[in-house]
């Protein structure tokens, strides 16, 4: 059976390293040869496809790569050149995975002669998709649409709110590596020592892009309440955006006062290769997203490096956490508040940790996902492909380019 991806991008993102570990685990497994694509600039960072760890991995594995060579921020029509190159790789295959709704924007001016398509959806604001979501609801009226992944309880709750039909949506859970994150001694003493951070000091960790959905000033306020309280206390950003080339990040510090003695408390660590390691080096992960969030990887991967999660209540985040973390009011005196508390539980919350870890494993989702491929190649009537069509690996598109574009400042996002 022949798999094919559609991304909108390779970079930096839960959602892309999620799909990837799909990918990585049926690829040359189970039946299927799957296949991907591209490059995107997001967050003020520069992120092209052949650097982008995901991409490396899989191209790694034998996984055939496509682009149509857009531009990082093109939002012009699909060309007939464009729908003519998409149509000849979908010929070559048997099953259409999109990751998100974006990419269906393209799959619906395609002819799949048939083909099912699934759409794997991450969020929980539909409304907030803009013409994206109109695609899903297209696909999924106009008949492309076989079924659509959702990764949250609070993913297929607000999408059957918003008209997509319940049969179409099944819930697959999150699961990460057990055997990549875990705590690790090693790992805590590197990174802490990396950054002049002393062994027995508190230490929260931030991982995401720099976003409105993030709500990255509630988290910088109240790690300025934090560091005032505890002047031993750490914190470290790491994601998309998280460094001192976005002036829009810069300014959002000032405006919290966090320069000078107290900057250097505060780590900016930009996008990083090895989130395992950072999560080891910290006491608490934090997320204090407003909106959108699902099932944030975030919380699961650093709660099984031994961080204690303390989340928003926002997706399915409260679920995640129930016994392993705490809920916060999305108040910076609140979230500061939870962080101490955290911190003083620490034990407590790590033992809770280690009883439950296999609930988190990848190996379940990934036979979940296989499972439902299967089950939708073999409800969808089968289409015959000449034997000349058959590529040798799998391919993954993307509708991001390979051109570089320009600079671009963000606007600092301003204190919730």
């Amino acid at each position: 059976m022949r798999v094919l991806s559609i991304y909108e991008g390779f970079f930096s993102g839960g959602a892309r390293i999620l799909h990837s570990d799909v990918l990585s685990g049926l690829h040359g497994r189970r039946g299927q040869q799957h296949s991907i694509h591209s490059e995107v600039r997001r967050e003020a960072t520069y992120q092209p496809m052949h650097e982008d760890a995901c991409y490396r991995r899989l191209t790694a594995q034998g996984l055939a790569v496509d682009t149509l060579g857009r531009g990082a921020d093109e939002r012009a029509p699909y060309s007939a050149c464009e729908i003519a190159r998409f149509t000849e790789l979908a010929a070559q295959t048997d099953v259409i995975l999109t990751l998100k709704e974006q990419p269906l924007g393209l799959v619906n001016r395609a002819d799949l002669e048939g083909r099912p398509v699934i759409a794997c959806l991450h969020r929980s604001d539909p409304e907030n998709q803009g013409r994206a979501f109109q695609d899903l609801r297209e696909a999924a009226y106009g008949g492309h649409l076989a079924a659509a992944v959702c990764c949250a309880e609070s993913t297929r709750d607000a999408y059957a709110a918003a008209g997509i039909p319940e049969e179409l949506l099944h819930v697959i859970p999150n699961g990460v590596d057990l055997r990549r994150f875990k705590p690790s001694r090693r790992n805590r003493a590197s990174v802490r020592a990396s950054l002049g951070i002393p062994a027995d000091a508190p230490v929260v960790v931030f991982a995401a892009r720099y976003d409105k959905m993030k709500n990255v000033p509630l988290f910088l306020a109240a790690a300025r309440e934090l560091l005032d309280l505890r002047p031993d206390a750490h914190v470290m950003l790491c994601g998309a955006g998280m460094t001192r080339l976005n002036q829009g990040l810069l300014q959002d510090l000032a405006l919290l006062g966090l320069e000078g003695e107290v900057a250097r408390r505060v780590h900016l660590l930009g996008v990083r290769h090895d989130p395992e390691a950072i999560y080891a080096a910290a006491d608490v992960v934090a997320l204090t997203s407003a909106f959108g969030e699902a099932a944030p990887l975030c919380l699961i991967e650093g709660m099984l490096c031994g961080a204690v999660p303390v989340a928003t209540d926002v997706g399915d985040s409260a679920s995640i956490v129930a016994g392993h973390g705490l809920i916060a009011e999305p108040e910076p005196a609140a979230v500061a508040q939870a962080w101490t508390e955290a911190l003083g539980q620490h034990a407590h919350f790590f033992q809770a940790m280690t009883r439950n870890r296999y609930k988190f494993s990848r190996t379940r989702m990934i036979m979940s996902y296989g499972s439902l491929i299967r089950k939708t190649h073999r409800k969808s009537a089968r289409v015959p492909v000449p034997a000349a069509a058959v590529s040798k690996g799998s391919v993954t598109l993307t509708t991001a380019s390979l051109a570089v574009p320009p600079p671009v400042v963000l606007e600092p996002i301003g204190v919730a």
